[in-house]
């Protein structure tokens, strides 16, 4: 399955999740990817939109790659093989989270448009552009479910099989549209086009979803 952007991605998983029964559900997306996408999710299921703010953990020397992912409430989430390969002690793993936590803390400074929404009791929907690894959206579940959600589902457009196996022994389920069985696995590849995002793109966006009413 190929999407042509963002927002036609957003479009047909929306189509998919709307097929479910949901109880008071929240959508919480991981900028920047997946803003789109959970605009055209909380738009087709009337569901106020917030955001989940992870950020992956740069490798020292290659900060293209990662050795896992920070939540905003500081939860860490490892790749303790990776970690051990290339010999990272625990003082520089939280040397380096704490570098990217103040990343984290400037994106929700920008993009905050009102009051977070408590998910306490109610259906989580977590949404991004597509899972690499799965390490930055663990820690986006771990975070929402020390809130007290009523059950946490994880929403993603494509995605390599390893990772929709490593998320399903985190989240209550897991909807994936394109499952990569094998192979070398890209985002971008599942996208005709695929730009990388600015803030004012994001801010564009939330600002026409953050207040979409619940079914009454």
């Amino acid at each position: 399955m190929m999407f042509k952007d963002r927002k036609d991605a957003g479009r047909k998983l929306s189509e998919r999740l709307a097929q479910e029964q949901w109880d008071q559900p929240v959508v919480f997306a991981i900028p920047r990817g997946g803003v789109p996408i959970g605009c055209e999710i909380a738009r087709k299921l009337r569901a106020p939109l917030d955001l989940i703010i992870p950020r992956k953990l740069p490798v020292p020397y290659n900060p293209e790659a990662g050795f896992g992912a920070v939540a905003p409430d500081g939860t860490i989430v490892l790749n303790d093989d990776l970690v051990s390969q290339i010999g990272l002690d625990q003082d520089e793993i939280n040397s380096i989270a704490m570098a990217v936590l103040d990343e984290v803390q400037r994106r929700i400074r920008e993009y905050r448009l009102g009051p977070p929404i408590d998910p306490k009791g109610r259906d989580v929907i977590v949404v991004d552009d597509g899972l690499a690894s799965g390490y930055t959206m663990i820690a986006a579940v771990r975070a929402l479910k020390k809130k007290g959600p009523k059950k946490v589902v994880v929403a993603v457009p494509c995605s390599p099989r390893t990772s929709v196996e490593r998320l399903e022994e985190e989240a209550d389920e897991v909807i994936c549209l394109a499952v990569q069985e094998q192979g070398s696995f890209a985002v971008a590849s599942y996208y005709q086009k695929f730009p990388d995002l600015s803030d004012g793109e994001v801010l564009a966006d939330l600002g026409t979803c953050t207040l979409v009413p619940p079914k009454s």
